[in-house]
């Protein structure tokens, strides 16, 4: 009987053993997740962060009347130069300076225009870069920005005038480098106040083409 007894609490024991040994969780750090590189939101933007470039322009100006006078306006052409810089693949700042010129039936006025413009490109997401690449990049945006005016035969009160705009086009990429630009552009810019006609604020209809070269 005491055979048995004895038997049994060593059978008993070894359990007992591990019972008392206290378990300890070992807590392992493992590395932030890093995003794939090449396939992020700023993929192409933080390769090609910048770009320059130039636009022909040709506008059709809208006409303009009063009480007193009626003006119709004419057609001209002028060129863009092109300063950008990408903050995402997305959405870009871009800085434009031109030579403007806009023509009516009664007289004609010259512009200095500076503009600032906000762009969102309709770039493909980047997780199908992968398999595609895109090659056109429609895109549409906002700008505003100010014209020093001066005209003949008739006097301005305001020769310096804001400016806005609303822009749209597409973008052909013909590599990561260069890509042509065709796009559409509404000028509309705050009245100058003409002698000849009151409250006249002149609105241009622009059709554009240029190139952009990315670095």
């Amino acid at each position: 009987m005491k055979n048995k007894i004895l038997f049994s609490l060593l059978c008993i024991l070894p359990m007992t053993a591990n019972a008392a040994i206290p378990y300890r969780v070992e807590q392992i750090n493992m590395p932030p997740e890093e995003s794939v590189s090449g396939y992020d939101a700023e993929a192409f933007a933080r390769d090609y962060r910048f770009y320059v470039g130039g636009m022909y322009t040709f506008s059709m100006w809208d006409n303009g009347a009063d009480d007193a006078v009626s003006i119709s306006g004419k057609n001209t052409s002028s060129f863009d130069a092109v300063a950008g810089i990408r903050l995402f693949d997305i959405f870009r700042l871009e800085a434009n300076y031109a030579h403007t010129v806009a023509k009516w039936n009664a007289f004609e006025m010259t512009g200095e225009t500076a503009m600032v413009n906000a762009l969102f490109d309709a770039r493909i997401d980047n997780m199908y870069r992968l398999f595609y690449r895109q090659r056109l990049v429609p895109y549409v945006g906002v700008g505003a920005g100010i014209s020093w005016n001066s005209v003949e035969d008739v006097t301005i009160e305001n020769k310096i005038s804001p400016v806005a705009s609303v822009l749209a086009g597409i973008g052909v990429e013909m590599g990561n480098h260069f890509a042509l630009d065709f796009g559409y552009r509404y000028l509309y810019m705050f009245s100058p106040k003409f002698n000849v006609i009151s409250d006249f604020a002149p609105v241009a209809h622009q059709f554009r083409v240029g190139a952009r070269v990315n670095f």
